[in-house]
């Protein structure tokens, strides 16, 4: 396949950015997306040109994970106008080029959310997701070793309901789909996951109050549920959680 790529080179979050076009060809349909970017790099390299930081940690940007199996979350980028490109269900590192037509010109640019500022090129800061479960999104209870499946009596819709929350990685492309940068699905996956388990009834009534406050504080804003973030998940966590989410924080105002 030969493809055209146009790519949004930022030097960092104060410096202005703008897309650069470059040509690569004899790229493999099976091979994946991050793969054909590591081809492109190498060329660049070959050209002593700067190669394209995405987050695998390129041009010495530093990574956090490098899974290649959608479930750390870090390689999310904007492809041809979708979060992790045109495939559902998918992180960008699972997304294979025979998505794409021979001679195709792919878009690629990073998340768009200001609570996302830009470290390189395709790389954003996602420490904003960090702070929202600090504020809330953990068990504090001290569970010792490890209990046995049955010490505590769980209703198997809520346990699969609750592993369906806690399938998102955090990955950010809800905030960066929303027209808004809400990470309403993030924070309500996260706090659904807690609040249908008795493990976290300890901090319930506390927990949404302090992630929702968090969450506003860095400025993600506000959900209009247009669903857009569900669409676009690669784990496809429903925005019923949202719901969920909603209930939880009106319920912990109230009894405060």
């Amino acid at each position: 396949m030969n493809l055209t790529l146009k790519i949004w080179r930022q030097k960092d979050s104060k410096t202005k950015g703008n897309f650069e076009t470059y040509q690569i060809n004899d790229i493999s349909p099976d091979c994946s997306f991050l793969e054909m970017l590591d081809q492109l790099n190498e060329k660049l390299i070959s050209e002593q040109k700067d190669p394209v930081a995405f987050s695998r940690g390129d041009c010495g940007v530093s990574f956090d994970h490098d899974c290649r199996e959608g479930i750390c979350g870090m390689c999310g980028m904007f492809i041809n106008g979708r979060a992790h490109g045109p495939d559902l269900g998918v992180t960008t590192c699972q997304l294979h080029m025979r998505k794409f037509k021979d001679g195709d010109t792919i878009v690629v640019e990073p998340w768009r959310a200001k609570p996302f500022p830009i470290i390189k090129d395709l790389v954003v800061d996602r420490t904003a997701f960090d702070k929202i479960i600090q504020a809330g999104g953990y068990v504090s209870v001290n569970t010792g070793g490890v209990p046995d499946a049955n010490a505590i009596p769980v209703p198997k819709n809520r346990a699969d309901e609750a592993m369906d929350a806690a399938a998102c990685i955090g990955c950010g492309a809800c905030v960066a789909t929303c027209k808004n940068a809400s990470a309403m699905l993030f924070v309500a996956a996260k706090v659904s996951q807690l609040a249908l388990l008795p493990q976290g009834a300890v901090e319930a009534k506390e927990r949404a109050i302090k992630m929702v406050r968090k969450m506003d504080e860095l400025g993600f804003g506000n959900c209009t549920n247009t669903g857009a973030c569900e669409v676009e998940c690669p784990k496809e966590v429903s925005i019923s959680h949202i719901a969920r989410l909603n209930r939880e924080f009106f319920l912990s105002v109230l009894s405060s």
